[in-house]
């Protein structure tokens, strides 16, 4: 059996009430720091947030479309031996620019400047039959007329002329099967362009007609080639705009090649796997600045629009789409639905949604509630030595 005194009755009483004032002072100094956090978040009701302003401006905005593409040479063609052999030499540098007609490897002639002998010899050897067969049908047409041989002697001897001359003609043509055997152990560039790794050293078998007979690449530069892709609602604008849409190449680096291109492939049909359309483009690229298979933007400008440019920070993103904050009539911040095309350098093009002379805010986006009071302000002017888009630090 528990029993209790009245002491202990007294002291259990005290260490209550001293944990219950310790939870008490927890949550007052919580509530407090609660309280303090909401100052910073958001003003205290009927408190106007400063807020800075950009009046925009309706102005003729370039259409500019964007996309990832890909180089490639406008000739590419694979260097393969027409003939069988032993490769004797490479006569080029990998890498280097070769002209058309240079020669690139030489491949053992032997064997072949002995068939081209053969084949001679074999003409000669037909042509002496010929024009013995052909005498012997002169005489015969003679001796037939006098009716001194039979007319099937003469007959005979005239098949066999006949004879004669087809198996000179296939002589012939053997002969020159042999002459074009032997140049084709010297093998040539058939384009004019930048070389590409050589596939069989000196020493190597190649055999005509499979795998091994790829010896190297050559592919042409100057101009170059760029694929790339627009979807669907990108190409109807495309087709909308100017006829001849010039096209732009931004390099790797990001500097924008200096010469502009030109389309001259645009495809009928529709990718029905990515809903997009191939096009390519072509670039001058004497000094090559640009090598195939490198990956860059092209930028086709097809024309102009009237539009609105706001900052890029100015632009917010919700669950209904992109929207901007304004300042109306009462100096009230209130939402704008708005709808975005691309980027013109650091800015966003604004289609629809706003229109001349709306004030835009661009600054303390996440503090603004729809109706809040604001202070508006104009941009701060770019400091003096500062160079003209620079952002300045906050």
């Amino acid at each position: 059996m528990i029993t209790c005194t009245i002491k202990d009755l007294v002291a259990l009483r005290l260490r209550m009430t001293q944990v219950s004032l310790a939870a008490l002072v927890g949550a007052t100094l919580l509530l407090a720091g609660c309280g303090q956090g909401a100052d910073k978040a958001a003003p205290p009701p009927g408190t106007a947030l400063p807020v800075t302003v950009l009046q925009v401006a309706s102005q003729r905005i370039p259409i500019l479309i964007e996309s990832v593409g890909q180089t490639e040479g406008s000739r590419e063609v694979e260097v393969r031996a027409r003939v069988s052999g032993i490769v004797q030499k490479r006569l080029y540098q990998e890498g280097d620019v070769v002209r058309a007609d240079a020669v690139l490897f030489q491949i053992d002639r032997a064997s072949y400047e002995i068939a081209l002998a053969q084949a001679r010899a074999g003409l000669d050897q037909e042509k002496a039959r010929n024009e013995q067969s052909r005498r012997e049908s002169g005489r015969l047409k003679q001796l037939v007329a006098e009716r001194a041989i039979s007319q099937k002697e003469f007959d005979d001897a005239t098949s066999t002329l006949k004879q004669s001359e087809a198996t000179v003609a296939s002589a012939e043509a053997k002969l020159r099967e042999a002459e074009l055997n032997l140049s084709y152990t010297t093998v040539t560039a058939p384009i004019a362009g930048v070389t590409g790794r050589a596939q069989r050293s000196e020493g190597s078998l190649v055999t005509a007609g499979n795998d091994s007979a790829l010896l190297t690449t050559i592919s042409q530069t100057d101009p170059i080639w760029v694929r790339f892709s627009f979807s669907e609602a990108e190409y109807i604008q495309l087709r909308k705009g100017a006829k001849k849409p010039e096209v732009k190449l931004v390099l790797p680096d990001g500097k924008i090649l200096a010469a502009s291109g030109r389309l001259n492939f645009t495809a009928s049909t529709v990718d029905p796997r990515l809903g997009t359309v191939q096009l390519r483009a072509e670039f001058a690229n004497p000094g090559l600045a640009i090598l195939p298979g490198q990956f860059v933007r092209a930028q086709v400008l097809s024309g102009d629009e009237e539009a609105v440019l706001v900052p890029q920070s100015a632009v917010m993103q919700s669950d209904q789409g992109r929207f901007v904050w304004t300042v109306n009539s009462e100096g009230k911040a209130t939402s704008r639905p708005v709808e975005a095309a691309n980027w013109s350098g650091r800015e966003w093009v604004i289609r629809k949604g706003l229109a001349a002379g709306d004030k835009v805010i661009v600054d303390n986006l996440l503090r603004l509630r729809p109706g809040a009071p604001v202070t508006s302000q104009p941009p701060a002017a770019p400091a003096q030595g500062t160079p003209p888009g620079a952002a300045k630090a906050g």
